[in-house]
């Protein structure tokens, strides 16, 4: 399997992990439940990453990594950050920002480092799964981990 910026951040963090590639379907647009059936696992388990623009803060960009069994809760992100206000950002500029395609964007090695919040459900789990960096493509590591190679705090964002 071909390494991708996560995966060779990973090796250069000196990080353990597992991958898990899966078939993706082109025509399906919700990737983190399509990687929880396709894997067998807990979509609480599963986290997806979200890139998000906050208002008055520097960079503007800001990834968020929660449960793709919840939903990113705009104001506790905002409040974790913070800035005033946080909503989604562009695909485009996500895409851009982070290197990868959507629905494959990993918070792992991304072109540019951005401030990053992971849901504190993570830390409930022994190991977590995230995109490995494209789509069909998940990695499994300790959250403790994840948040060493992406420099990110953990905090209550999910709902």
């Amino acid at each position: 399997m071909s390494a991708t910026p996560a995966t060779a951040a990973l090796e250069a963090a000196g990080i353990e992990y597992v991958l898990h590639p899966y078939d993706h379907d082109p025509a399906n647009r919700h990737f983190g439940e399509e990687a929880a059936a396709a894997l067998g696992v807990d979509p609480l388990q599963i986290f997806k990453t979200l890139v998000v623009e906050a208002a008055g803060t520097r960079p503007s960009l800001a990834v968020a990594v929660v449960p793709v069994a919840s939903q990113l809760d705009l104001k506790a992100m905002a409040s974790a950050l913070g800035a005033k206000k946080v909503e989604l950002a562009d695909p485009a500029a996500a895409a851009r920002s982070s290197g990868y395609v959507v629905g494959g964007i990993s918070p792992i090695g991304q072109k540019a480092a951005l401030p990053t919040v992971i849901d504190e459900a993570a830390e409930l789990f022994d190991t977590v799964y995230v995109s490995a960096g494209k789509r069909g493509l998940q990695v499994e590591l300790a959250p403790a981990e994840l948040a060493r190679v992406t420099g990110a705090r953990f905090s209550d964002i999910a709902r």
